[in-house]
């Protein structure tokens, strides 16, 4: 099975791309089952509903967020009457919508999809690693689903380093997202488990992670009040990163980074048709 994952759509410049590369990027690579991170799509802060319909027309099978998910009120309205929107699970008992979720590709394969926020810097939420042993704890990886991708949506390495070999070998791939910066360490762990630290955003690189730069720089210089940030809107490079798992273990067999467009150099994996 050939999964992609698209990390983090920052604002206008970065959903555009994604949705205008994803259907290029799905005949391309084979792509049975499409993941976006959504969670900046929204001027940068959150998503709609209008931006998730955005994205499944253009061929995303699922959509992910993080701790920016609440950032566009409407969202709490809708959440729990689309299947496909997923926010961490860990958020605490009663919290609308789902953080995981089992999806179909279109040759009947079943995918299971998980969302997890860390702990480390960010807003303290449920345990992600004690979430996550439960969300497997009634699936088997090449049994009941066919592959098991989880979103670690962190910003410490040592957190998502961690919390991947804690789940090698029992699902096919760990992909962290939240920093904005795709990282050079994609690797299949001793386990069989695929893992990369971020899969960087779709979004304008010169910017400061997704963001005009002016505002942040004055936030780090002179320590005053500032305008709010605004997502940079030149032309973005969509990022992500494609798995290729084993038919029969849901273990993975390849992970590579995609890069398209913008400014970073280009990235696509060499796909045998």
């Amino acid at each position: 099975m050939r999964i992609l994952f698209l990390g983090d759509l920052v604002g206008r410049s970065g959903r555009d791309a994604a949705i205008e590369q994803l259907p290029k990027l799905r005949d391309e690579l084979g792509i049975d089952l499409a993941i976006v991170n959504g969670e900046n799509a929204a001027g940068g802060f959150g998503i709609t509903e209008k931006i998730c319909s955005e994205l499944y027309a253009a061929g995303t099978d699922v959509v992910t967020t993080g701790n920016h998910v609440w950032d566009q009120r409407e969202t709490v309205s809708f959440i729990g009457n689309d299947p496909k929107l997923l926010r961490p699970l860990n958020f605490p008992a009663g919290t609308p919508g789902q953080g995981a979720g089992v999806y179909k590709t279109r040759a009947g394969k079943k995918v299971l999809v998980v969302n997890l926020m860390g702990r480390l810097f960010m807003e303290p939420l449920d345990d992600p690693f004690a979430a996550a042993v439960a969300a497997l704890a009634s699936h088997t990886l090449g049994g009941s689903v066919d592959a098991i991708v989880v979103d670690f949506h962190a910003e410490a390495t040592s957190e998502k380093m961690a919390f991947a070999h804690m789940l090698d070998g029992r699902v096919s791939m760990v992909i962290g997202t939240h920093t904005h910066v795709p990282t050079a360490d994609q690797q299949i762990l001793p386990g069989g488990t695929a893992y990369m630290s971020d899969a960087g955003m779709c979004g304008d690189y010169d910017s400061v992670i997704g963001m005009e730069k002016p505002v942040p720089i004055a936030r780090f210089t002179r320590k005053l009040p500032t305008d709010r940030l605004a997502p940079a809107n030149g032309p973005a490079t969509v990022c992500g990163v494609f798995l290729e798992t084993d038919d029969k273990s849901g273990l993975a067999r390849r992970i590579e980074p995609v890069r398209v467009a913008g400014r970073l150099a280009p990235a696509m994996p060499a796909i045998d048709r």
